[in-house]
């Protein structure tokens, strides 16, 4: 576990991040809050390209819950079969469905007990639909933020939930709305689990990963 950054370096690291990208979107493709939550249930353990892929022509179709209900589990599960464990992501899809409609009026709740109550939505996901939906300065801790918080000493945890807490408490406010979407994209496509591409990376000099490759 790397050494802990100081609160210096944990702005100047933010500061980087946010020259290099101001604006960090999502790339999960979706028109409404309830699409970007079906897409965000569907993403778990695949990947946004393979996601996007499936849910585009779905999307085309479903845009309410409503609308998802009376397509039917078996229609949803042929449009979702190309992603992984598609089956009991499509039977939560119809369900958290279902409930939306009998809980929330067929509305995403901007709340995060009553979304980690649907299911097949994690605190994970409560939390992405959470930032993206609502502008809410949540930050939702995937694989690629977990690696890039203990590798660079940004937030290190034994767990998602220890990062998830450490990076709240670390994170400068003004950095908070987008700050598990630079974590993500840097884990992503620089931070790479393997080999990391340190030398193109714009935090290189304020991260204590020890192994850095420059």
């Amino acid at each position: 576990m790397a050494k802990k950054l100081t609160k210096q370096q944990i702005h100047q690291f933010y500061s980087l991040l946010q020259a290099e990208n101001p604006e960090p979107q999502g790339e999960l493709e979706h028109g409404n809050l309830y699409q970007l939550l079906v897409a965000v249930v569907l993403s778990a353990q695949a990947t946004d390209k393979g996601v996007n892929k499936a849910t585009k022509p779905l999307f085309e179709k479903v845009h309410t819950p409503q609308q998802m209900v009376a397509l039917g589990l078996d229609q949803l599960t042929d449009y979702v079969k190309s992603i992984g464990l598609y089956r009991n992501k499509a039977k939560n899809v119809i369900a958290l469905s279902e409930q939306l409609i009998t809980n929330h009026d067929g509305e995403v709740p901007n709340d995060q007990k009553a979304l980690e109550a649907l299911p097949g939505v994690g605190r994970k996901t409560a939390n992405v639909v959470r930032n993206i939906g609502f502008g809410e300065p949540t930050i939702a801790v995937d694989t690629h933020v977990f690696r890039v918080s203990n590798r660079a000493g940004l937030a290190p945890g034994k767990d998602v939930v220890a990062v998830e807490e450490s990076l709240n408490k670390r994170t400068p406010k003004e950095f908070l709305l987008h700050a598990h979407h630079w974590l993500i994209l840097h884990g992503r496509y620089v931070c790479v689990a393997r080999t990391p591409k340190c030398q193109q990376c714009v935090v290189r000099d304020v991260c204590n990963f020890k192994d850095k490759i420059l």
